[in-house]
């Protein structure tokens, strides 16, 4: 089967791996979409760590085209949506439901071969996990792919304390950005303010649901959420891009007794000057978010069929043998995220 292969930093090819055989308890998807995230770029560029030789893509979906011995929850062509972790089941937050925390967990895309391939081998801790996740008969591939990336979105906002009508001031509109757009309207927020350099991404901002945008100046930023809080700041602020000054930035637009979550991953040494006096006082809680739970999965897949706003997170789209534009490709600024489709 063709499927691409991360060599190195730098580095990634598509070539030819053996077709996967499902053993006792395991299963074999047939992928009918994946996407391509932001930690697969940091992987790629040598900021985050995956296995050498290792298949990317933990955002995917497909069909079961084949069972191993002892799998009864899943039928051939049963449609499901992948929640990549591995987890050991055994420790404290595996017990709590806690699963994208396990101390022991590995991660499809990273530690064992993901999505951007033809067919994935899904292990049976996995399996009997519960972590393919059925998809109703007739599910959109492209769509169900984004099921990961939108429930740690749902997970970012939850620990943010979300309740309708908060408002919510989102610093940068990449790909996770916009999902938290789309999300944070579709849960009943009221203002919406994206900060952007990037008049595309703005532009692409407001068409799902932000209600202001801005440059991402600091000074710009904090005048546009004056106006839209009446000096309050804004109850939920989410940093979505791990550059250096953003947490500052959003801490200044904060509200009292509000939650900035630092929801993207930072280049290794990063770090930030807080006014730990500042966060006392205001009871501002800081926070940070990885992956989503189980349960955030399956509900997001559940709801993932009523947002069709979430069709235009996916700017371009590759055939598997071109996967590796879906990383090169997204040097340019004008592509939001990026999907990998079965050739032909």
């Amino acid at each position: 089967m063709r499927a691409l292969i991360f060599d190195r930093p730098g580095e990634i090819r598509v070539d030819d791996l053996p077709t996967p055989q499902p053993g006792p308890g395991e299963a074999v998807i047939e992928v009918g979409a994946a996407s391509v995230c932001a930690s697969d770029l940091r992987v790629y560029r040598g900021e985050k760590y995956a296995k050498p030789g290792v298949v990317p893509g933990h955002e995917f979906a497909g069909r079961i085209v084949a069972v191993g011995e002892g799998v009864t929850d899943l039928r051939l062509g049963d449609g499901v949506a992948v929640y990549p972790i591995i987890a050991c089941g055994g420790c404290d937050f595996c017990r709590r439901g806690l699963r994208n925390r396990c101390t022991s967990r590995r991660t499809l895309g990273y530690d064992a071969n993901g999505g951007l391939a033809e067919q994935v081998l899904l292990p049976a801790p996995l399996v009997a996990q519960g972590h393919a996740v059925k998809l109703a008969e007739g599910a959109d591939w492209g769509r169900a792919a984004l099921t990961e990336p939108t429930a740690c979105v749902l997970n970012s906002l939850e620990s943010c304390r979300f309740r309708a009508g908060v408002s919510v001031a989102i610093l940068s509109a990449g790909p996770m950005g916009l999902l938290h757009v789309l999300l944070a309207r579709a849960l009943g927020a009221g203002e919406i303010i994206v900060a952007e350099p990037v008049d595309v991404r703005r532009d692409a901002a407001l068409a799902i649901g932000a209600s202001r945008v801005c440059s991402g100046d600091p000074d710009e930023l904090r005048a546009v959420v004056d106006d839209a809080t009446a000096g309050n700041g804004c109850d939920i602020v989410v940093v979505s891009v791990g550059l250096n000054g953003l947490t500052e930035t959003a801490l200044q637009v904060a509200g009292r007794q509000s939650s900035v979550n630092l929801f993207a991953g930072f280049p290794p040494e990063s770090s930030a000057l807080v006014d730990v006096n500042d966060l006392h006082y205001r009871e501002v809680s800081l926070t940070g978010t990885q992956n989503a739970t189980p349960d955030q999965f399956r509900r997001t897949a559940a709801l993932l069929p009523t947002l069709d706003a979430v069709d235009r997170i996916v700017s371009h789209r590759f055939a598997l043998s071109e996967a590796d534009q879906a990383y090169t490709s997204r040097d340019d600024a004008a592509v939001l995220k990026t999907a990998v489709l079965p050739d032909g």
